[in-house]
């Protein structure tokens, strides 16, 4: 499933047991993009250069994906595991400069556990239809089951389709460009480490406790689910800022990316007028 085509000329961080690869373009603050389910950091093509006019954006494959997804399942490839490949990204850059984070499905709790795990390195929060289940309610079946016994008899295709169309909207798969079919064939197995923690809790008390900016960005056509996540945040957060992207399902980022970008940019101008330019990373 790994495919030869001219991308991003990617970085590296050598990690414990792994190398985290990511690609950063701009100056001044740092901008923490993370991706979500079956995408690596090709998923914000249309976010790093916009972002970059502004900031120092760095963008991540989450390591266990493209491009080194390696076997799976395997160890490496969980949330909290990979929020602390993350931080340590962060701590690597120069300046001593808090960061903008934003996760966006999945990725969005990679970014809460980033946000717990070392909230000293949080100068904003956004959270982009954040999937996750907290800890006083209960658990559920994960709806890709078919998609990982379709995965493990070789049925890509149907198996991706499955999963995409469940989490944006019907129809979705066949009517994707070509570039993102490529890179979800590409991250296709990471979801046999994936549904491991498929059920993995957010504690209420984390996110009550969040200290930096929140922003929870939904797209508008996004099934309801997502929406229902962003208003128990709202509730716990009750100071947290909420968007809408207009003309956008689950995948907002790429069907409307200008009110997107908009969106991310006017929040962190907002943070960054309420904060001091710099601040001590512990």
């Amino acid at each position: 499933m790994t495919h030869t085509r001219t991308e991003l000329p990617p970085d590296a961080l050598a990690l414990d047991g792994g190398i985290l690869h990511y690609t950063q373009a701009g100056a001044g603050a740092p901008l923490l993009l993370i991706h979500g389910s079956l995408c690596d950091y090709r998923y914000w093509r249309w976010q790093i250069p916009a972002l970059a006019e502004h900031y120092h954006v760095l963008a991540a494959s989450l390591r266990g994906c493209w491009p080194e997804p390696g076997a799976h399942p395997q160890a490496g490839y969980r949330i909290q595991a990979q929020a602390q490949d993350l931080i340590g990204l962060l701590r690597a850059q120069p300046g001593g400069q808090t960061a903008h984070i934003v996760g966006h499905s999945r990725g969005a709790q990679v970014a809460m556990s980033l946000a717990t795990q070392a909230p000293e390195l949080c100068r904003s929060l956004t959270l982009a239809d954040p999937a996750f289940r907290f800890d006083d309610e209960p658990e559920a079946a994960p709806f890709y089951t078919r998609t990982i016994e379709q995965l493990r008899a070789g049925d890509i295709d149907g198996a991706l389709q499955g999963f995409i169309d469940t989490v944006n909207g019907e129809d979705t798969w066949r009517r994707m460009v070509g570039w993102f079919k490529d890179m979800a064939r590409d991250n296709a197995v990471t979801l046999m480490s994936q549904i491991l923690e498929a059920n993995l809790a957010v504690r209420r008390q984390d996110a009550a406790a969040l200290a930096c900016p929140l922003l929870l960005v939904g797209g508008a056509n996004s099934p309801a689910k997502y929406g229902t996540r962003q208003d128990r945040l709202q509730q716990l957060v009750p100071q947290a800022q909420r968007v809408r992207i207009a003309l956008a399902a689950h995948g907002m980022n790429l069907a409307n990316p200008r009110a997107f970008n908009r969106a991310i940019l006017q929040f962190a101008a907002t943070a960054d007028a309420r904060q001091p330019a710099t601040a001590p990373l512990r």
